[in-house]
C-alpha cells in the first residue's frame, strides 16, 4: 500500500524516521509531500495514494474527488475540522484522527496563558498568583484533564462542566463537577475552553455567559475560534474593563481587539498548542500505527466519519 505523508509544515525528522519504520516494517510503502505550495500538488500526489496523512492540511471534495485508490485519511492530531467528512463517507473512506497526542502539549500551554496574563503579560506592574482561584474546564475531555491534573499543582481550586461525563467520573479526579454550563462560569476566576466546533458550539461563547464570571474573570481559549461570539467579545470587553482573554486560536478581528483592549487581550501568532517536539512525534507515529493496524486488521477504533 502506498501510503502519502502531505504536510505542508512538516513533521521533524525524528517523527518522520519513526513513521517509516512502522510504515516500512509492515510492508507497505511511505512518500512524502512535504512544504507544498499549491493544492495541486497534494492533489497530484494523492491520486494514487492508498491512505493519507496530514496535519493541518485541507483534505476537501476536490482532493478526496483526486483520490481514486484513498482507503483511509488520519488527522495526526486531534482537531479535524480540515477533513471533508462527508466527501470521504461518500467514497467510503474512513477519516480517523489521533486524540490524545498533543493534549499535554496544549495543557501546559493553557498553564502558561495564565500565567502570562496574570502577570502582566510580564510588563511591569503588580501581577496575580493562580494558587488559591477557581479554575473552569469546560469540556473534560483528554486536554480538560490534563489541565486539571497540572492547575492541581499550582492549588486551584477546579471546577469542570461536560454533559458527556458523568458527574462521578469527574469527581473521581478531585474535580467539582458543576450542573450546567452558566454555573461554571458564574463560579470561576478563569476559564479554560475544550469544547469542540460545530453547529451546537459555534458562537456558543457570547455575551450573555461571558458576563456571568466573577470580576476579574479571564477566558483561555485553546480550542476554536468558531465557538466564541466574536461581537459579544468585543461588547463584553467594552463594558467590563475587569475582564480578559486569551486565545490559541487569533479571532478574525483581533486586529481590532488589540487596538482596544490591548493590555486585556492576548493572541498567538499562529495556534501553537501541539506545537512541542513531542506531540509532534506522538502525532505522527500514531497516524503511522492507525494505518497499518487499519490495514492489517481492519481497526477502525478512531473512526470520525460512523
Amino acid at each position: 500500500m502506498k501510503i502519502l505523508i502531505a504536510t505542508e509544515k512538516p513533521f521533524a525528522k525524528i517523527a518522520i524516521d519513526g513513521i517509516r519504520k512502522i510504515v516500512e516494517s509492515s510492508g507497505h510503502e511511505l512518500h512524502l509531500l512535504e512544504k507544498y505550495t499549491d493544492v495541486s500538488q497534494l492533489i497530484s500526489a494523492v491520486a494514487d495514494a492508498d491512505a493519507l496523512v496530514v496535519r493541518s492540511d485541507k483534505v476537501t471534495k476536490q482532493v478526496i474527488d483526486a483520490a481514486e485508490k484513498l482507503k483511509i485519511v488520519v488527522r495526526a492530531g486531534a482537531g479535524f475540522d480540515n477533513l471533508d467528512l462527508d466527501a470521504c463517507t461518500g467514497k467510503n473512506i474512513v477519516a480517523m484522527n489521533t486524540p490524545g497526542q498533543n493534549s499535554n502539549a496544549v495543557a501546559e500551554l493553557v498553564l502558561g496563558l495564565m500565567i502570562f496574563m496574570n502577570r502582566n503579560k510580564f510588563n511591569a506592574g503588580t501581577g496575580k498568583e493562580l494558587k488559591g482561584k477557581k479554575l473552569g474546564i469546560h469540556a473534560y475531555g483528554n486536554v480538560g484533564r490534563l489541565v486539571a491534573r497540572i492547575a492541581k499543582g499550582f492549588d486551584m481550586q477546579i471546577l469542570a462542566f461536560d454533559p458527556f461525563v458523568k458527574k462521578e467520573t469527574i469527581q473521581a479526579d478531585g474535580i467539582t463537577a458543576v450542573d450546567n454550563v452558566e454555573d461554571l462560569y458564574s463560579n470561576c476566576d478563569y476559564v479554560s475552553l475544550h469544547i469542540p466546533a460545530n453547529n451546537e458550539t459555534k458562537k456558543s461563547i457570547n455575551y450573555k455567559l461571558l458576563n456571568l464570571m466573577p470580576q476579574g474573570g479571564c477566558l483561555i481559549n485553546t480550542a476554536r475560534k468558531e465557538v466564541i461570539d466574536e461581537d459579544d467579545l468585543i461588547k463584553l470587553l467594552e463594558n467590563r474593563t475587569d475582564m480578559k482573554y486569551v486565545t490559541d486560536v487569533a479571532p478574525s478581528n483581533i486586529a481590532e481587539l488589540q487596538q482596544k483592549f490591548d493590555a486585556r487581550i492576548f493572541a498567538t501568532a499562529k495556534k501553537t498548542g501541539a506545537e512541542t517536539a513531542e506531540a509532534n512525534i506522538n502525532a505522527g507515529l500514531a497516524a503511522a500505527n492507525q494505518i497499518v493496524n487499519f490495514f492489517k486488521n481492519g481497526d477502525t477504533t478512531f473512526q470520525l466519519n460512523k
